[in-house]
């Protein structure tokens, strides 16, 4: 098999992808690199549902003018909590999404809305809350009912001031919570393999995965260490956001894919990044 094959062979990567971890493991390693697993968290559905599915039933009724969708998993888990509560509760809420006007923050939502035969009316400037406030500037809000699907818990401050500013009612729902999924001797383990030299690049595909690390190398005193690695190592980032997460934390992203932020993409940029080729 020839160098353009296996354009990271000889590469070691470190991936702290929880949910789709062998997916993603699966095609650094076909194109040849040793896989550093360590996954830093994992989503839950939130722990209580009823405030999840008083939502739904809101919004099925029609409560809402428009609705914020910022990620495809918020998406996906507001479906299960309507298929989970029984009923038509489902088949209400996707025939009121379809009647709703629906704005998108980025790819992955938009996909989340395809799957159920619905596209988004509105996608943000830019797939951050910063594009989705840009987006809704050239709106008029005033009076109007805003859902905003919240990322994990992140209240998202910016978002909800935004729109009391612009005269909407913000309707809040957070159908998902982050987990930590390694345990802190783990993750430390994982710094100090990259702070030994062991490790060319890490993968970051979500901000969550960012601010964990940065939490457990601050709890064991690690954080320096682990500042000064990233600043020799490659960082790459799978999109803008957490692109954001790292430079919030003084972190210089060395590569992110253009315009398609997904694993993919990623992946080709890591193989072009270090096998001179698009992988």
């Amino acid at each position: 098999m020839s160098d353009n094959d296996e354009p990271l062979a000889g590469r070691r990567i470190a991936v702290p992808e929880s949910r789709q971890l062998d997916l993603f493991a699966e095609m650094l390693e076909s194109r040849g690199a040793e896989v550093l697993r360590c996954p830093l968290v994992d989503i839950h559905d939130a722990p209580d549902p009823g405030p999840i599915e008083a939502w739904l039933r809101a919004f099925a009724d029609g409560t809402c003018d428009d609705v914020v969708l910022l990620t495809g998993e918020g998406l996906r888990r507001l479906l299960g909590f309507a298929e989970r509560a029984g009923g038509d509760l489902r088949e209400r809420f996707v025939a009121a999404l379809g009647d709703t006007r629906k704005i998108t923050r980025g790819p992955k939502p938009a996909r989340a809305l395809r799957d159920l035969g619905l596209r988004p009316d509105l996608t943000a400037a830019a797939p951050t809350t910063e594009g989705v406030i840009e987006t809704l500037l050239k709106q008029d809000l005033g009076g109007r009912t805003v859902g905003v699907q919240l990322y994990g818990t992140e209240p998202n401050r910016k978002l909800m001031d935004f729109l009391a500013g612009a005269g909407a009612e913000a309707m809040p729902v957070a159908p998902y919570v982050y987990a930590d999924q390694s345990e802190d001797t783990q993750v430390a383990g994982l710094i100090e393999a990259l702070a030994g030299g062991r490790v060319d690049a890490i993968a970051f595909t979500s901000s969550p995965q960012v601010r964990r690390l940065f939490a457990v190398a601050r709890k064991h005193e690690l954080e320096e260490s682990l500042q000064a690695t990233l600043d020799r190592i490659v960082v790459a980032a799978v999109g803008p956001i957490v692109a954001d997460a790292l430079a919030q934390r003084e972190v210089t992203v060395d590569l992110m894919p253009e315009s398609s932020y997904f694993m993919k993409p990623l992946v080709r940029a890591l193989a072009a990044r270090f096998g001179g080729g698009d992988g």
